[in-house]
């Protein structure tokens, strides 16, 4: 599958590489790849070559690092992940639609502070994480979201005092307070979109792939 833009980049993170068909498309379609370094093997090996790495490179492997010497970027912050060190490179060489595979599927701690960094990322790049199974978006207003009837729909609140009220979802929302993570999650989408209002907050929306 095709992003709708033609100038999207992928960041491929250091958790399980991609095997379903959607995040493998975006690989496949994507006019620039930017890997962390801990997964610039697997990326490789797998037929792909990365426009850029980055990263601390602790974990590089010496003949990719030969072989792509001219595409390596260090960065030793140790205050962020890689991850967030490729997202920041990207941001700084102006690209700003970027679609982050990879980030899930390995240890649950990494998993939940990538998926909890696309609030943080949203505020300077335009950014979806797509695993094998569907696609999460951070919002900071309330939005219009695209969708299809029957799509498997869940949404996380980063902050507690965020009052949220939907439409187009099979379990509305009415002023909710999301006070705990399981909340609003199994939800549906009745139709073609659904409507997210609230004021102030951040939330994180998972839609789950067509079956």
């Amino acid at each position: 599958m095709k992003s709708k833009d033609s100038d999207f980049t992928v960041i491929v993170a250091d958790g399980a590489f991609p095997s379903h068909e959607i995040p493998l498309g975006y690989l496949k379609a994507a006019p620039k790849i930017v890997c962390c370094d801990g997964s610039a093997g697997r990326l490789i090996n797998a037929g792909f070559i990365p426009d850029a790495i980055v990263g601390d490179m602790d974990s590089l492997d010496e003949d990719i690092a030969r072989k792509f010497t001219g595409r390596i970027f260090k960065d030793s912050d140790q205050e962020t992940n890689d991850l967030t060190k490729a997202v920041h490179w990207c941001h700084s060489h102006g690209f700003t639609n970027l679609i982050i595979l990879g980030a899930t599927g390995k240890r649950e701690d990494h998993t939940l502070g990538n998926i909890s960094l696309l609030a943080d990322y949203s505020e300077r790049v335009r950014v979806r994480m797509v695993t094998d199974t569907g696609e999460l978006t951070a919002y900071s207003a309330g939005s219009v979201i695209s969708s299809f009837p029957g799509q498997q729909v869940s949404i996380f609140s980063l902050d507690q005092a965020t009052e949220i009220t939907s439409t187009g979802l099979k379990f509305p929302l009415a002023g909710t307070r999301l006070k705990n993570w399981w909340m609003a999650t199994l939800n549906e989408s009745i139709g073609d979109s659904f409507g997210l209002d609230f004021i102030h907050g951040r939330i994180i929306v998972y839609k789950k792939f067509r079956a």
